[in-house]
């Protein structure tokens, strides 16, 4: 004899089981899907070493340009003062003496023959500091043939040098 509900049910229970074997068979394959989806190793060295490599051409290109915008800053800043040591001399009659220094810009010397001709508020704002932190230099009477020097000292700091520590100042054009 036959039963409908017992075919019903295993009927039910065959096609359930399938369910669940292919849900299964979907979670493996997922599962596998998910260990398949990192980077190995290799691939990460791979990717760390050309950043390297372009940082390290970017760095070959970029520090030269940083040396050569630091000599045009320290060029433009003695055209600077130079301009503003031609105006004292208009005004004065006579330029600053070394003692004086780059100081007799910015504040009127306690030597001045006539301070009633010193421009108030004085001829620049401050004195600035080359690109390497270290004061300009002034010198009257010049070591090169004009008026007078205004000059930094280089990179090093030092007088004299080479390429970068070279000394820059109003006598080289």
């Amino acid at each position: 004899m036959f039963f409908p509900n017992t075919f019903r049910a295993a009927a039910r229970s065959v096609k359930t089981g399938s369910i669940r074997a292919q849900a299964a068979r979907r979670r493996a394959a997922s599962g596998s899907a998910l260990n398949r989806e990192g980077f190995t190793l290799v691939e990460l060295m791979v990717v760390i070493v050309i950043i390297g490599l372009l940082a390290t051409v970017v760095a070959i290109n970029v520090l030269p340009s940083q040396d050569r915008a630091m000599v045009g800053k320290a060029r433009a800043d003695i055209s600077v003062l130079e301009q503003a040591i031609e105006t004292y001399r208009l005004d004065n009659l006579t330029f600053p003496t070394s003692q004086q220094g780059l100081q007799a810009l910015v504040a009127p010397p306690a030597d001045l023959a006539r301070p009633e001709r010193y421009r108030q508020g004085g001829y620049i704002r401050r004195l600035p500091e080359d690109p390497w932190g270290n004061p300009y230099q002034f010198r009257r009477p010049s070591a090169h043939g004009q008026q007078f020097d205004v000059y930094s000292y280089g990179a090093d700091g030092k007088e004299g040098g080479e390429g970068d520590d070279a000394d820059l100042g109003n006598w080289q054009e």
